[in-house]
């Protein structure tokens, strides 16, 4: 019996790998489970395999907990579909992705045919390297409880959110601003006028005719 040697590396962060190994007639549900033992993940997502060429070109799929309409569609299982249906070269190549909702997207190459070790148990993780990142997963609240998500409470929380009335303010500020600014400078004027005035009819020894008949006899 074939053993499978797989290279999964996270797309994003390709200095991050696992390498597995896998009997040729077990399932891409154990490939599945076997990735995520080796990453800390949650296998319980919904995820997928495809069919891949060198380019990570996706093409048929492989599910696992597959929404409705993929099932209506005949979609092909993880549970029960063996890898040696869809291994058809010795470095075929899978693209694959963990949980829709918060994905991580995989590339997964076969990259040795191996003999079988009498006693070892399979799948097995034959190399690891790097720390896989922190997956978020969303926290369901119990059937019933009437409790949303801690990743919806943003949303709960716009129904509480006033908008500034910027057009009050901006009449405000015009009122007690632009309007103060507007009635000093003319009240200022007046001010300034009256004083002149003032000033002007307070002087009992101007006289006009004076003025300017002073003004000839100085030439």
């Amino acid at each position: 019996m074939a053993i499978y040697r797989f290279r999964v590396s996270f797309e994003d962060y390709d200095d991050i790998i696992r390498e597995i190994d896998i009997k040729s007639t077990q399932t891409f549900e154990d490939l599945h489970h076997a990735i995520h033992k080796s990453t800390g993940y949650n296998p319980e997502q919904s995820s997928s395999f495809y069919v891949s060429n060198d380019q990570w070109i996706k093409g048929d799929e492989i599910a696992y907990l597959p929404t409705q309409r993929k099932l209506d569609r005949g979609i092909t299982q993880m549970t029960g579909t063996k890898l040696n249906r869809f291994i058809d070269d010795p470095h075929q190549k899978f693209y694959y992705t963990y949980n829709f909702d918060r994905p991580f997207d995989f590339h997964v190459e076969l990259v040795k045919i191996l003999d079988l070790e009498p006693g070892k148990e399979y799948p097995s993780l034959s190399k690891s390297v790097g720390e896989a990142p922190k997956a978020i997963v969303p926290t369901i609240a119990p059937a019933g409880t009437g409790e949303e998500p801690d990743d919806l409470d943003f949303l709960l929380n716009d129904d509480d959110f006033e908008p500034e009335e910027t057009d009050d303010l901006a009449v405000e500020d015009e009122d007690l601003g632009v309007g103060m600014s507007h009635h000093t400078e003319e009240g200022e004027g007046e001010e300034e006028k009256d004083e002149f005035m003032d000033e002007f009819s307070d002087n009992e020894n101007y006289d006009s005719d004076d003025y300017g008949n002073n003004n000839k006899d100085d030439y």
